[in-house]
Order: C-alpha cells, then structure tokens, then sequence
C-alpha cells in the first residue's frame, strides 16, 4: 500500500530574541555532502545551535532544517511539522538521531528542501519509522513517526549522511534540478 500526499513547507514563526537567523546553503554546496560527526555533548553552545536552527526553519518558512544545511557538520536536526493554522506548535531537535525500525509500508511525499528552493519531486520512503535521539535534556528519546513526520525525520537524516532528496531521482531529473540551483547561485551572487 502507497499513501500519496504533498510535503508543504508552511510553518508557525516562533522567534525568541535570544535566537538568530543562520543563512541556508544552497546546492550544489559540497558540504551538504558530507557525513556528519555525532554531537559529544549538550553544551550551551549545542542549545544555541538548536535555537537558531529553529529560527532559521520557522523564517524561511520549512518544517526541517539538519545542521549542515547552516554550514555546522553535527549531527543534528530540527522540526516541526505543525503547520496548520490553529495547529499548536511542537519544535523538536534529534541529536545523533538514527532510524532503528522501518515500515514495510511506503509513502509518496512531492518532496523540496530549503537548501534547493522551489523544486520538488516525488521521494517514496518507509510510511512509518521509529528513531532514537539524544535531546537537550541529555536524555536519550524514542518515538515512532508517520505520515508527514516520517518523510520529514527521514528527509533530515538524510542531510547527516549527505544525502539530499535529488539523489533518489533519476540522473536526468537530478541534473535538471542541479543546473537550475547553479543558475540560481549565480543570480544571488550578483544581487
């Protein structure tokens, strides 16, 4: 069974002064990549990150942000997939997080990304999941995902090993969609 939906990048704006807005590379940027190293500890720095991580989410308008998406090569993610109007907010951050159970069930998500603005393409991944993270608390977490939440957490992890959502396409498609990112990098560098 295939469950089809469209992954929309909407989100609550939570903005806390303490929390500055990192800029988001753009592919292609050789470090998006890259493989993460695994966070050692929960320090104040950590907590800063995961602050502006969440600033910089809730401001581009997306649901997900991995931290090498800023430039940061830690293992760790951000999200909120709350993004209906009326919809309570719920920021997570994943630290070293990984999948430790999958689905057989797939799901089909018209996947994009804030680090390739404007392209989306069709991704099919496990429907539901199961992921262990280490959270600001220094606790470690599980929880099962689905629907939106598991395409999204998937998505993210993703970005730790260095992979984006235009590596699952087929070359064609993908060199499109990077020749378009390239042309884009060079009209920004203009402005």
């Amino acid at each position: 069974k295939c469950v089809r939906g469209r992954l929309l990048f909407g989100a609550i704006r939570l903005s806390p002064a303490c929390m500055t807005k990192r800029p988001i590379l753009i592919h292609p940027d050789p470090r998006l990549k890259k493989v993460t190293a695994p966070v050692a500890e929960i320090s104040d720095d950590v907590r800063r990150l995961a602050d502006d991580m969440l600033e910089t989410m809730y401001d581009a308008p997306g649901i997900g942000l991995a931290a090498p998406q800023i430039a940061v090569m830690s293992r760790m993610l951000v999200m909120d997939c709350m993004k209906e109007e009326g919809e309570t907010p719920r920021p997570m951050v994943l630290i070293n997080p990984s999948v430790i159970w999958c689905a057989q069930e797939r799901s089909v998500y018209d996947e994009g990304c804030l680090s390739i603005p404007d392209q989306y393409a069709e991704v099919e991944r496990p429907a539901e999941v199961e992921v262990e993270w280490l959270g600001l608390d220094g606790k470690t977490h599980r929880e099962k995902f689905d629907g939106l939440w598991a395409t999204c957490v998937q998505h993210e992890i993703d970005h730790l090993d260095g992979k984006l959502f235009i590596d699952y396409l087929k070359p064609l498609k993908r060199q499109m969609i990077t020749r378009k990112m390239q042309k884009l990098k060079r009209e920004m560098a203009r402005d």
